[in-house]
């Protein structure tokens, strides 16, 4: 799946008069899951689980089953033996190895207000005191303290570079992930910007940190939260946006999926059919506050579409956006100017993209940065593009997703070399 290998493994049981199964993912959880129907006639074997929307149908054949795997309207080939599977190895050569040389802290800090135990990392320099520090704010999903993803480690990479030169640095898992506390599916924005102000809170506990340089680094949706964080909290002594939107998240998400679709060789005419039934749900979601009759509005408004993308139809097509959009952080996003924020924020902002991301598209996002920062006067502004690099500040061919896991670089060193020089001469 988008370019990262997950092992699957049926367990099936036959029984005096029918058989049952299960279904394991070991690469994401141990724990089996049953399947509601399990046939086996005629060498053909059937397996459904509705609550996942997944189904398989394979051909005994000698010792295996030859067939295709499908989930939520995704359809794969997929073949089945008794042979143990072994992953291909992956390499990833940035992420960092123990003993590190500095200080590194498993330490747990509270968002009172939301009652949430957020779980994290802060690194030192293993000499001095009164360190700057940086706190890491994450990307939109369920990250851990690292944002791991796909194989990458980036948030590692990240700390690893800058407490090696000086910088200290907190990073923490999302509310509701790794070993924090809370309900990430019921959080919006809003929420988060809470747990990063929690971050900021506990710093100030800590003899070791220099209080008057406390620095926020978001990557994507954290390049949102961050300066949300710091229009309000004038402590905040610098911000650094990785990839962070200048844009509504509307338009954002309209811009993403034209943009992933023209590179993936979509056609113009499908992009703006594409584009026209998105708009429409997209407004539903932002006006309809009450999740069921947002679903139901969103149902009915597909039955009007008379042109689906092709390969599609309105229930199908219902199905898999409504599981997308009909949740309480996409309402959020969807109706949120970053430039509100922008607008107030008084200290230092790096703004850095790559040229070839294609989900924070860096040319319109970088723009929009840059104009709410100068209708607030600020000249403390440094924007930057990089060229060849994707949304996780890889070198890259073509920018899209799929490629993510199949690149071994984990994050460009030239733009932390950067970030380094940039955060340097500002708590100088």
């Amino acid at each position: 799946m988008q370019g990262v290998q997950l092992r699957v493994v049926f367990n099936i049981v036959k029984t005096s008069d029918a058989y049952s199964s299960t279904m394991t993912s070991p690469d994401q959880s141990p724990k089996p899951v049953p399947f509601t129907k399990t046939i086996f006639e005629n060498n053909i074997l059937t397996l459904e689980m509705p609550s996942y929307k997944i189904k398989y149908i394979g051909e005994w054949k000698g010792n295996k089953l030859v067939g295709d795997f499908e989930q939520s309207g995704h359809k794969f080939p997929l073949e089945l033996s008794r042979e143990l599977i072994e992953k291909e190895q992956i390499k990833r050569p940035q992420e960092p190895k123990k003993p590190y040389p500095y200080r590194s802290e498993d330490i747990t800090f509270e968002n009172k207000e939301a009652k949430v135990a957020l779980a994290g990392t802060l690194t030192m320099p293993n000499v001095g005191n009164n360190f700057p520090v940086v706190v890491l704010i994450t990307g939109s999903g369920p990250q851990n303290r690292d944002e791991e993803i796909l194989g990458h480690k980036p948030f590692l990479f990240i700390a690893d570079y800058l407490t090696k030169n000086g910088i200290a640095v907190l990073r923490y898992d999302d509310r509701g992930t790794g070993k924090s506390t809370g309900d990430f599916k019921t959080s919006t924005s809003a929420d988060f910007e809470k747990d990063a102000q929690a971050a900021v809170d506990y710093l100030y506990t800590r003899a070791e940190i220099n209080k008057q340089k406390i620095g926020l680094m978001g990557h994507s949706e954290g390049g949102e939260i961050a300066p949300m964080l710091a229009s309000k909290n004038k402590e905040i002594n610098f911000i650094v946006l990785l990839a962070g939107p200048g844009m509504s998240g509307s338009k954002l998400m309209l811009l993403q999926e034209e943009k992933i679709a023209k590179a993936s060789g979509s056609s113009e005419s499908e992009i703006q059919k594409t584009r026209h039934i998105n708009s429409g749900v997209f407004d539903i979601v932002m006006k309809e506050s009450d999740m069921e009759k947002m679903k139901i509005q969103i149902k009915e408004y597909l039955n009007t579409v008379k042109n689906f993308p092709e390969g599609t139809n309105a229930d199908e097509y219902g199905k898999l956006i409504i599981q997308q959009v009909a949740t309480p952080w996409m309402k959020y996003f969807l109706a949120l100017d970053p430039s509100q924020f922008l607008q107030k924020v008084k200290c230092p902002v790096l703004a850095v993209n790559g040229a070839m991301d294609l989900q924070v598209p860096s040319k319109e996002n970088l723009n929009a940065i840059q104009l709410a920062l100068e209708k607030n006067e600020n000249k403390k502004v440094t924007v930057k593009e990089y060229p060849n690099l994707n949304h996780l500040f890889q070198e890259c061919k073509t920018g899209l997703p799929d490629e993510y896991a199949t690149i071994e670089q984990t994050f460009s060193e030239d733009v932390m070399h950067d970030v380094l020089a940039w955060i340097n001469g500002v708590v100088k």
